[in-house]
């Protein structure tokens, strides 16, 4: 697949859910639901920043293609199956947040990795 596309995806990826944590904490405030709805509010939140800034360094940054997959999806899985169970009273499917939980982590590890490859100088 074309790398300007994933770059871009990951750009897009940031702004859906740094809008997505933002419309969560509101929920979460109006409603009362903080353990759900701030748990998911807080992951959107906290990859947003991380999102945008793997676009921003995309070509200095060896690894961030997977780190970018692997958070931005651990956190969309993550998210979406704790909405999932506060609106619809069930999960995505078993083990969805746990399993997204395990992306985010796999994806930290991924960019911790790029401290081990040189690179690129523009």
């Amino acid at each position: 697949m074309n790398q300007g596309i994933l770059k871009a995806g990951t750009l897009f990826l940031s702004g859906v859910l740094g809008a997505s944590g933002v419309a969560l904490a509101a929920a979460a405030t109006h409603t009362g639901a903080t353990v759900l709805l701030g748990n998911a509010s807080a992951m959107c939140l906290a990859h947003a920043p991380v999102l945008l800034g793997l676009h921003l360094g995309w070509d200095r940054i060896k690894t961030a293609l997977p780190t970018a997959l692997l958070l931005g999806l651990g956190t969309a899985l993550f998210a979406g199956d704790l909405v999932s169970k506060h609106f619809a009273g069930k999960s995505l499917f078993p083990m969805a947040a746990p399993a997204g939980g395990l992306g985010m982590i796999f994806g930290w590890l991924a960019l911790a990795a790029s401290a081990f490859f040189p690179s690129a100088r523009h």
